[in-house]
């Protein structure tokens, strides 16, 4: 048993160490299952069983865990990076295989106010066409502002930002039970508010788009 444990192991390190030679997309995938498998080794010998079969069933926990990089995910990184070129907007991979859009307020909103600015007109045209065209994605959009004013001001203002972005998607025909808002206020930036340039990057909108594994 303790041999077949060792190999178990040994195996589901593997696939941890092997993802030196990966694509990012493939890396994510295997590391959870690489994880996952370590962890079902050592429950199965630990409680007599087979480690072996501990091992794979940990490794197919450890890949459907949380979010998924798919094809689909990646063309949709694709076209959104074509369709907010020079635009301002950064469209990335997060590291829990989320597709995340950030928004910036010279394109998106104007000072104090919530509504859409017609440069982001365009980019959530387009990526109302992405989110229908993949139906099983979730959605979260975050609205944020500077340290100007209160909290009593910047909270609720951000939390408008955020459900104007999804009134206009589902406008747009996207389904409204796959988005949720919310609103961080002044209480996440990611610049210092103490210059006007770092106070325009902080007012920003950034949209997650994540796809989980399907039974």
């Amino acid at each position: 048993m303790r041999h077949n444990a060792t190999l178990s192991i040994i195996a589901a390190a593997a696939l941890l160490t092997g993802c030196a030679n990966m694509s990012d997309t493939q890396r994510h995938t295997a590391t959870g299952a690489g994880i996952g498998a370590l962890g079902g080794a050592a429950i199965g010998a630990l409680t007599g069983g087979s480690a072996g079969t501990g091992a794979v069933v940990g490794a197919g926990v450890g890949a459907l865990g949380g979010y998924i990089w798919s094809q689909h995910m990646e063309q949709q990184k694709r076209d959104m990076q074509a369709a907010t070129q020079g635009s301002g907007v950064t469209v990335s991979q997060t590291a829990d295989n989320q597709l995340k859009l950030d928004i910036p307020s010279d394109i998106s909103f104007a000072t104090g106010r919530a509504d859409i600015e017609p440069n982001l007109r365009t980019v959530l045209d387009r990526f109302a066409q992405s989110l229908r065209a993949n139906p099983g994605t979730e959605v979260r959009i975050i609205g944020h502002t500077d340290s100007t004013g209160s909290d009593a001001v910047n909270d609720p203002l951000s939390v408008a930002r955020a459900s104007s972005t999804r009134n206009y998607l589902t406008d747009r025909g996207v389904d409204p039970a796959r988005i949720q808002v919310a609103g961080r206020g002044s209480h996440e930036p990611i610049a210092s508010n103490a210059t006007a340039e770092g106070r325009a990057r902080n007012r920003r909108v950034e949209i997650y788009v994540g796809e989980r594994q399907r039974g």
